[in-house]
C-alpha cells in the first residue's frame, strides 16, 4: 500500500483534511497526517521554533512511526516544511506534492508601505481605535501575527522570514505544485518561480480556487494527487 504524508498549513490541523483523507483512502492509499507541533490538538509551543527545528521533527516522526519511503505533499507552511525536507532527506520521499506552498519569502511593496505606517501610528495605541486598526491593517497584508501569542507569535515571525528558494534546486525527487488560480497569499507567481527551480516539475492549476484546494475543491485536488502518484 502506498503511503502519503500529509504536512498541514499555519493554522490547519489533520482534522481540516478529512475529506482529502477519506478520498485518498478509498482507493487504497495510506493517509498519514500528523497535527504539527503547536497546531491542532497539540498545545502551543512553550518555546519559539524555527523551520528547522520542524524539518527535523519530521525527521523524527517518520523514524517514531517507521515511515519511510513515501509520497510528501505539504500545503503552504507545511509546503515550505516538505520542500526543506525533501531538499534534506531526498532519500526518503518518493515524489513531492506542493499545494500553494509559502516558500518564496520576498518582500511586497505593500506589505513594506503598509507596516511603515503602522510603525508610525504605534505612539498612539492609547487611543481607542488602535487595536481595530491594527486588526484591519493585519487582515489586509494576510497575516496570523495579532492573533498569536507567547512562542507561537516568534515562531511565526521565523517562519515568516525563512525564504527557500535556495533548496528547490537540491530537490531531485519528481515534484507535483497544485494551485489555487485565485490564491492571493502564495500567488500564481510563486508557483512559476518554484516551477523554474525544480528540475523534474509539473504545475496544476486548479481554476476560480483560492489559498486552500482541500477545503475549496477537495475531489479536484484528490484526482490531480492520485493522476501524480499513480503515473511511474
Amino acid at each position: 500500500m502506498d503511503n502519503i504524508l500529509i504536512l498541514h498549513g499555519w493554522n490547519g490541523s489533520a482534522k481540516s483534511w478529512e475529506n482529502v483523507q477519506q478520498l485518498l483512502e478509498k482507493k487504497g492509499i495510506r493517509v498519514i497526517i500528523p497535527d504539527l507541533p503547536g497546531f491542532g490538538e497539540n498545545p502551543p509551543l512553550s518555546e519559539p521554533w524555527s523551520m528547522d527545528d520542524y524539518i527535523n521533527w519530521v525527521k523524527e516522526y517518520c523514524e517514531k512511526n517507521n515511515l519511510s519511503h513515501f509520497f510528501l505533499l505539504g500545503h503552504s507552511f507545511g509546503g515550505s516544511l516538505a520542500a526543506g525536507f525533501s531538499s534534506r532527506f531526498p532519500e526518503e520521499v518518493k515524489k513531492l506534492i506542493l499545494v500553494d506552498a509559502a516558500i518564496i519569502r520576498v518582500k511586497h511593496a505593500k506589505r513594506e508601505i503598509l507596516a511603515k505606517i503602522a510603525k508610525i501610528l504605534k505612539p498612539f495605541s492609547f487611543l481607542p481605535f488602535y487595536n481595530l486598526a491594527r486588526r484591519v491593517f493585519y487582515k489586509f497584508i494576510a497575516s496570523d501575527y495579532p492573533d498569536l501569542e507567547g512562542a507561537m507569535r516568534e515562531t511565526y515571525l521565523r517562519v515568516v522570514k525563512k525564504d527557500l528558494s535556495d533548496c528547490l534546486s537540491a530537490i531531485t525527487v519528481p515534484s507535483l505544485l497544485i494551485w489555487g488560480e485565485k490564491d492571493k497569499i502564495t500567488t500564481l507567481r510563486d508557483a512559476y518561480l518554484i516551477k523554474e527551480k525544480l528540475a523534474r516539475v509539473k504545475l496544476e492549476i486548479i481554476s476560480d480556487i483560492k489559498h486552500s484546494p482541500h477545503l475549496e475543491a477537495p475531489e479536484i485536488l484528490v484526482e490531480k494527487v492520485l493522476n501524480f502518484i499513480k503515473n511511474i
